[in-house]
């Protein structure tokens, strides 16, 4: 149960800096407690020592281990187009809801992995996974949202198997989403919308 790590993925811009930074550190160390992993006290200076320097966006990925060990990566990013509408297929996989490391973000990925293999890349631009009740729960990389027409966004519980987004915490906060649970029929009647905290929210819709 040890042999992965916790990870966050932020976005650092030049004239705002990271993006959701508070909200990231805060989903690291409540991760790091319930598993019994080391309080990651140094993060916060190793991300800033990360982008020393940098002038361009950049995708940070951030990880801590077992033994506390933080490791920090940086790679450019480019935002998702505007007026981009993502293209979503329904995966074979599904998702179990009673793994509780499913509420947390961990390089333990095998699921998503296999999920995002059931389609080429042409044929999806994100790929959804539902649970074994047949709930829908998440993308592979994305938080799902969907608009009902009845007021904010709907977004699955965490209780559905599903992982504890930055955005979709943002958004619930801001009460721009409210939680509840979203079925085949309901995605099909709504507007959908996938979205994370690097690339924001994405108009999306269900194909196949």
């Amino acid at each position: 149960m040890n042999d992965f790590s916790l990870i966050e993925t932020l976005r650092w811009e030049p004239e705002t800096g990271f993006v959701r930074l508070r909200l990231h550190l805060a989903r690291l160390s409540r991760s790091a407690r319930r598993i019994g992993f080391p309080d990651p006290t140094g993060a916060a200076a190793k991300l800033e020592a990360a982008v020393v320097g940098a002038t361009t966006a950049l995708r940070i990925r951030l990880t801590l281990d077992r033994l506390g060990q933080i490791e920090v990566t940086t790679a450019p990013f480019a935002p998702v187009p505007e007026g981009t509408i993502w293209k979503v297929r329904i995966a074979a996989t599904r998702l179990d809801s009673t793994d509780k490391l499913l509420r947390m973000k961990t390089t333990r990925r095998g699921v998503y992995e296999a999920a995002r293999a059931e389609y080429p890349a042409s044929d999806a631009d994100e790929v959804l996974l539902l649970n074994d009740r047949g709930e829908v729960c998440e993308g592979t990389i994305t938080s799902v949202f969907l608009d009902d027409g009845s007021g904010p966004l709907r977004t699955p519980p965490i209780s559905c198997g599903l992982l504890a987004g930055v955005l979709r915490t943002e958004l619930i906060c801001q009460r721009k989403a409210r939680v509840g649970r979203i079925s085949m029929a309901d995605l099909k009647a709504g507007k959908l919308y996938m979205g994370n905290s690097l690339r924001g929210l994405i108009p999306a819709r269900l194909v196949g």
